[in-house]
């Protein structure tokens, strides 16, 4: 993998630290109340070891010169806490040897994500965007406190002081004091009301490429705790029995064989299935394995992916709602002197993370504890305490590492999690602690996929060549619908259906995009990159068929309907740059594509190589990514989750789907949906704009481009189109 940052302007970069931190023995918390970008201070504290001094912490600092950061934001490989850490960490003017993180407690009040109002939980790419300048003001604040401490000490103006790595320095004497030994006195002063952040252009840490993740040595050394390394003396592994069938519920069963299996203890049912409790996971699986369960299909699910999808090329015929309109799309596309049209269909897919669902719970009739890998805290709180008949403020959560989620772990009905609940307290919410866990199999088949979708696109094009006319109809399952994020669809469209499609940014003067929202029993969710993990497909691969139908350079064609977008046409031209574009033809069986999207405030541009053997086979040899992010707070992790999406998204185009017959999925592991495997990663180069605008999510835009920028080199390599994922599973036209 190749990485470098294309700056603008140049910023000087220093040195790199590196270690871990140890524990507190005496701490300085800043914490915060924040109702929005500007936020309210409250008064610091120092405590002694192990107490904390605030609830709404965002820094302690130890008398060890220990800097410990709360980040209110899960890890889940994303590098969230590297970033997080990072922010405080340079207006603190920390030693970065000294540095190290623990996760916020589920305090919505004061570890809410801004960019959800007042919902605490990660997802949308937003872990750095809404917590930069909260956190660039927490660790300078505690940063002009220690020098105030200094000052009084040494009977010095502050002004005459400054911070460095972990210390306060007097040049004039030459005089030093370590943060920690500063904190009894700093502790006593006055949280101040405003204070100056630094100048870019002083950054060592943000920016550096060279900062090591604060998780990579646990995660190196397996002293990471993921949810499934839990463990407590006496307790119990529960596996869930879910219907087959969407919509199916419990008609009756037999646990007699399931019981005589050594080592369970006892078969519940609660709302979503029976579960088998035992006093280990595999006792618990044979057990499940021997439960005889009836179901009553009434009000299953029962047709077939085949079948809905002919119901959505149906829908498709009809009006939608409109998602956007500018002029006359359709009078621009009758008139037009040459007409393109093509329909694209997408697949229901999972989110397959690399650690199945799973949480911990002690349950008693007056609190409920619980362990995960916790993605959206709030809610799962709130449905927690519903599910065992508490207040949110009797649910604790422990939020771990999280081995993926994908978007997974934050679903608006925290199912795992209300499992988990439902399992302690049918066994009597007795104080035992319990651990649900999912197998792979309970993954696949356990709902709340990407949502199918059927594209059907057409446009004009004026005796110039000239772009003149776009339709979009869109046609699938609304992920808010029927959630507490309902009130978030607008006239009839839900953002995340259209997104990626409605804030098309290309320079089209006659365009429309419709929304046709499906009903069917299979419960879906967002997936990495929302809805411009199909959209953006759609869009990048339908302007390179009008581009070709125009005659036109792909490249070229974009770059023209980009110019009052300057942002993603610099990425378009960097990617082209890098990746040596030309609109000659590469060699036989081999093929460029190109693509670009928006998602989450960041601009990716991709292109593709890919090389497609006699028989057809597909081979992606290269990748060139440019990316806009804004700031790039950890350029190192920026460069990996680029690759990362490239990876999933890939995966995805290549071979992800989920399928049903009569209801039920056809997919049971990794061999049935297949992910990407490593023989089959590209080789990937990544450039980073460097920028002063505030950061951006990385987490997810990576994934948009990739699709269609292959789609795109294999029609390059071949003269065919791809208009149904996977391409494993398709049809091409010429």
């Amino acid at each position: 993998m190749t990485t470098d940052i294309v700056e603008a302007p140049s910023q000087s970069r220093r040195g790199f630290l590196k270690g871990v931190g140890t524990a507190a023995a005496l701490a300085l918390t800043i914490g915060f109340e924040w109702g929005g970008p500007s936020g309210r201070a409250f008064a610091a504290t120092a405590k002694n070891a192990g107490s904390t001094f605030t609830p709404n912490a965002f820094l302690r600092i130890g008398a060890d010169d220990s800097v410990t950061v709360i980040a209110k934001h899960v890890e889940m490989g994303q590098g969230a806490y590297t970033g997080i850490a990072t922010i405080v960490a340079e207006e603190l003017d920390a030693d970065w040897a000294r540095v190290r993180v623990e996760s916020a407690p589920a305090d919505a009040k004061r570890y809410a994500n801004l960019a959800f109002g007042k919902i605490q939980g990660t997802g949308g790419s937003t872990a750095m965007a809404n917590s930069w300048t909260q956190l660039r003001e927490a660790g300078a604040k505690a940063r002009a406190m220690l020098i105030s401490a200094a000052a009084a000490k040494w009977h010095v103006p502050a002004s005459q002081l400054r911070a460095e790595r972990g210390a306060v320095i007097d040049p004039a004497s030459g005089r030093r004091a370590t943060y920690g030994s500063l904190v009894p006195a700093a502790a006593k002063l006055p949280v101040p009301e405003t204070v100056t952040l630094k100048d870019p252009k002083t950054f060592t840490l943000i920016g550096n490429t060279r900062v090591p993740r604060v998780d990579a040595v646990a995660k190196s050394n397996g002293t990471a705790q993921f949810t499934i390394d839990v463990t407590f003396p006496g307790m119990l592994v529960a596996l869930l029995q879910r219907p087959p069938q969407f919509g199916a519920t419990v008609k009756s069963f037999d646990a007699s064989a399931a019981k005589a299996v050594p080592g369970v203890v006892n078969v519940v049912q609660v709302p979503r299935g029976v579960a088998v409790v035992a006093k280990s996971f595999w006792a618990a699986k044979q057990g499940r394995d021997a439960l005889k369960v009836e179901w009553d299909d009434t009000r299953a699910e029962k047709r077939s992916s085949a079948q809905i999808m002919d119901e959505y090329k149906q829908l498709a015929e009809q009006p939608g709602r409109p998602a956007r309109v500018a002029g006359d799309a359709s009078k621009a596309i009758d008139g037009a002197a040459k007409k393109v049209s093509a329909t694209y269909e997408f697949p229901y897919l999972a989110h397959a993370p690399m650690e199945p669902l799973d949480a911990v719970v002690k349950l008693t009739a007056n609190s409920c504890e619980i362990w995960a890998g916790d993605q959206f805290q709030t809610i799962d709180q709130a449905n927690a305490a519903q599910t065992a008949g508490l207040k949110p403020e009797q649910v604790s959560i422990h939020t771990l590492y999280a081995g993926g989620s994908f978007g997974r772990r934050a679903n608006p009905g925290s199912d795992y999690i209300v499992e988990a609940v439902s399992i302690a307290k049918a066994l009597g919410a007795n104080g035992t602690p319990v651990k649900l866990q999912w197998t792979r199999e309970d993954d696949i088949h356990g709902g709340l996929y990407r949502p199918m979708y059927f594209h059907k696109l057409e446009a004009g094009l004026g005796a110039d060549g000239q772009l003149t006319g776009w339709r979009h109809m869109i046609v699938g399952q609304s992920i808010l619908g029927g959630t507490p994020f309902a009130a978030m669809i607008k006239d009839g469209v839900d953002t995340t259906s259209v997104e990626g499609a409605a804030n098309i940014a290309y320079a089209i003067p006659n365009l429309s995009v419709e929304l046709q929202t499906t009903q069917t029993g299979v419960p879906v969710l967002w997936w990495r990159v929302v809805g411009s993990s199909h959209n953006a497909f759609a869009v990048e691969a339908f302007i390179d068929e009008v581009a070709h139908a125009a005659g036109q350079d792909p490249f070229t064609f974009r770059r023209n309907l980009l110019a009052h977008e300057p942002r993603m046409k610099a990425v378009l031209e960097l990617a082209a740059e890098k990746a040596g574009w030309s609109n000659e033809p590469m060699p036989a069986g081999k093929g460029r594509g190109i693509a670009v999207a928006e998602a989450f405030n960041s601009y990716v541009a991709q292109v593709a190589e890919v090389t497609v053997d006699k028989d057809g086979k597909v081979k992606v040899d290269r990748v060139v990514c440019a990316v806009d992010c804004g700031t790039a707070i950890n350029p190192d992790i920026v460069a990996a989750q680029m690759e990362g999406g490239i990876g999933f998204g890939l995966g995805a185009a290549l071979y992800g789907a989920i399928t049903l017959k009569d209801g039920r999925v056809e997919q049971n592991n990794f061999d049935g949906y297949q992910v990407l495997r490593m023989d089959a990663m590209p080789k990937v180069e990544v450039h980073i704009v460097q920028s002063g605008e505030a950061p951006t999510g990385v987490g997810e835009p990576g994934v948009a481009p990739v699709g269609p920028a292959v789609a795109n080199a294999i029609f390059a390599a071949t003269g065919k189109r791809i208009h149904a994922l996977p391409f494993a599973g398709a049809k091409s036209e010429a």
